[in-house]
């Protein structure tokens, strides 16, 4: 047991915001009520909650004004809230997304905070305000087999994303048209990943390669031969350094400028390495596998030899056998990954301690993101759902 940092089911809320349709016609999702009774929503107390949800909207529908069912107000109509003081900007502490007809494989949230990206099995990539009623605001659609991980430029202006199909593609964060596809892989893509501070991109596939990519053009620019299929990779946040999370467990690094040879191999993980991504500073490579581990490492050049620093226990993996990830806070006090009981898991950092347990997921949860300056996380799993949560600071 986590005490009071787990999130706990409310079979009592005394304010129930209750949202009407959204105010954009063409959007596949709406802002739905939930009735008091049939609410799955948890957080991290056990007093009121306000609690918002965004479902399915199966034609366009007109505004509608919103309905208040408040157990306390002001004297000017608005709710007042009960229970401990609101962390974030969130329109209630908890927000569902629905509108992805498959499981929803990855989620990250923009650079600037303001939206969140989700990928699915359905071969679409959404785009959700993350603020409001957690608008619907573009559907990106092109891939012909499902979105297995999704990224943001830097700038925020543009979006990644690796499928099934064998291809990546650069699509327009503000339009949603594709401006680029890279093909030349001969099997799955399972990850993709941009470099932070540069346009250097790589993609990871089942024909055991890395494809390193310009994001300016569309023609490869290296092929790095793996000896097995490689189910993760990331970047380093110059561009100069690759690393790898491939079938037989193990992480490996390569010198973008002279990418033959392995820099650096790092063993621990018994199983498929399902997961990779670089602390903020670019010091640490966390990894998740299907051992039922998440390990730190040290990737500093010149680090001891003994480079897995930390282990963080709790996360599982099944038979679905999934590519879940792993993350880390945008001040690297924090890492998260998914799971296949179908919490959440959150560790400090340096503690390894689990700070967060979060249920509210029907099945196996993909990824876990944080929001880039509030406390709040992101997380998607197989049960079609994205859930947006408020965490304490």
């Amino acid at each position: 047991a986590v005490g009071s940092q787990q999130w706990r089911t409310h079979r009592r809320v005394r304010c129930l915001l209750c949202v009407g349709s959204l105010l954009r016609p063409n959007s596949p999702t709406r802002a739905s009520v939930y009735r008091q009774n049939s609410m799955a929503t948890k957080r991290a107390c056990d007093s009121s909650a306000i609690v918002a949800v965004a479902g399915e909207e199966k034609r366009p529908r007109a505004a509608e004004s919103l309905a208040l069912v408040a157990g306390g107000s002001g004297a000017s109509g608005a709710v007042v809230a009960t229970g401990p003081a609101r962390t974030s900007d969130l329109l209630a502490p908890i927000m569902l997304l629905t509108g992805h007809s498959g499981a929803v494989l990855s989620s990250k949230f923009s650079p600037d905070g303001r939206h969140v990206l989700t990928g699915s099995q359905d071969r679409l990539l959404l785009l959700w305000d993350v603020y409001g009623e957690c608008a619907n605001t573009m559907n990106y659609k092109g891939h012909s087999n499902a979105v297995l991980e999704v990224h943001w430029s830097s700038d925020s202006e543009h979006v990644f994303s690796a499928s099934a199909d064998k291809t990546a593609a650069l699509w327009d964060a503000q339009t949603g048209g594709r401006v680029r596809q890279f093909k030349g892989h001969t099997a799955v893509v399972n990850s993709f990943c941009p470099a932070r501070d540069a346009m250097v991109c790589a993609s990871g596939s089942d024909d055991k390669t890395v494809r390193v990519w310009d994001a300016r053009v569309r023609t490869c620019q290296d092929v790095v031969s793996h000896p097995w299929p490689v189910t993760a990779v990331t970047v380093s946040h110059d561009g100069m350094t690759l690393f790898t999370g491939s079938l037989d467990g193990k992480v490996r690094s390569y010198d973008l400028r002279r990418p033959g040879k392995v820099e650096l191999e790092l063993t621990g993980h018994q199983d498929i390495v399902t997961g990779l991504r670089l602390s903020p500073d670019g010091n640490s490579l966390l990894s998740n596998a299907m051992d039922n581990f998440v390990r730190c490492w040290d990737v500093k050049p010149y680090a001891s030899e003994d480079r897995c620093t930390k282990v963080f226990m709790g996360a599982q993996h099944n038979y679905e056998k999934g590519l879940i990830r792993c993350s880390w806070s945008r001040n690297g006090a924090q890492v998260a990954a998914g799971s296949a009981d179908s919490f959440v898991y959150v560790w400090d950092a340096s503690t390894k301690r689990i700070v967060y347990k979060l249920p509210g997921h029907a099945g196996s949860v993909n990824e876990v993101d944080f929001h880039p300056s509030q406390p709040i996380i992101c997380s998607c799993g197989n049960d079609k759902q994205v859930f947006l949560g408020e965490l304490r600071k």
